[in-house]
């Protein structure tokens, strides 16, 4: 499969089960442009992750596609993990710093960053490079309180109801999330021990307060759920050094791979897909959540939709 660097029984295998995965092997590219109305992605690669990251969104239009004068934005990225941006557990500072700065440039009123951690949440937002990077910024470009980055409160998760929800009636949400005008989600792209793999539709978790391991006995619809609550405008996937093995946690360099590439799409489903193919060789039969998310209409509902933007 172009693109891929293993065949998709060697990622099976590597990567462990993946729910609902499917037992044949050597599937073909299910990344082809729709006779009909058709979802763009953009794959930028062979950049530094900013530039990928800049030249995908440039591919779709412009973060004025997205964005407008005004808007209060949050910018979803991982923080999850108390890891170093070399070891690929967290989405890489400079990718954060890139969406920022394009919100900024759109007219932005107000920039959020923040997730809800795994591990201890000072040491994530420090050693993940993400706090220091989003400083930086907003002190060389004169952001002020414009842009924030900051670590979620108990407080402000708020029990929220979910209309038309598959499975998950309500949730305790963040108000931030709830309550901007725009969401954006930074993800990187992983493996993930239960799930398979972990990109937009999966990071949105760090929205959501609460047990969150409740919700792995029906993750597929949970995550289905809580788009269907909180949708992101913009799902820009971070690509560019790759946990292979042993996510969403890592930490041994060896289980990294380097690929060098974004993806970014107004639609999160298509992203996922797009992402899961070209990274990981997985369809999406393959990827339980992602195949509930296109039948439960979170996005596309095929991967012919999709019409694959090389920046």
């Amino acid at each position: 499969m172009e693109g891929c660097r293993w065949s998709r029984r060697d990622f099976l295998r590597i990567a462990g089960a993946v729910a609902g995965a499917a037992a044949s092997s050597g599937a073909v590219s299910v990344l082809h442009a729709a006779a009909g109305p058709s979802v763009p992605v953009a794959m930028a690669s062979g950049g530094s992750p900013g530039e990928n990251v800049r030249r995908a969104v440039a591919a779709l239009g412009g973060m004025g596609k997205f964005v407008s004068r005004g808007d209060v934005v949050v910018v979803k990225p991982n923080i999850g993990w108390d890891r170093s941006p070399g070891q690929a557990a967290d989405t890489h500072p400079d990718a954060v710093v890139a969406v920022v700065g394009m919100c900024l440039s759109a007219g932005a009123k107000a920039v959020r960053v923040f997730d809800r951690t795994c591990n201890e949440p000072r040491r994530c937002y420090v050693n993940s490079g993400i706090q220091d990077a989003v400083e930086r910024f907003a002190r060389m470009h004169g952001s002020g309180d414009a842009l924030r980055v900051y670590h979620v409160e108990d407080r402000k998760f708020v029990r929220t109801a979910i209309p038309h929800a598959l499975v998950l009636k309500e949730w305790e949400l963040y108000r931030d999330a709830l309550e901007a005008d725009k969401v954006i989600n930074v993800p990187v792209a992983k493996h993930h021990g239960l799930s398979g793999v972990t990109l937009g539709l999966k990071n949105m978790m760090g929205i959501m307060g609460g047990n969150r391991g409740q919700i792995h006995f029906r993750l597929p619809e949970c995550l289905a759920d809580v788009h269907r609550r909180v949708p992101s405008v913009l799902t820009v996937i971070d690509a560019g050094r790759v946990l292979v093995r042993n996510g969403p946690t890592g930490g041994d360099l060896a289980d990294v791979k380097f690929f060098g590439k974004a993806f970014a799409s107004g639609d999160v489903v298509a992203a996922d897909v797009a992402a899961a193919e070209r990274i990981f060789c997985l369809a999406p039969r393959d990827v339980a959540h992602i195949r509930k998310a296109m039948e439960s209409g979170a996005g596309i509902s095929s991967a012919a939709q999709i019409r694959l933007l090389e920046a």
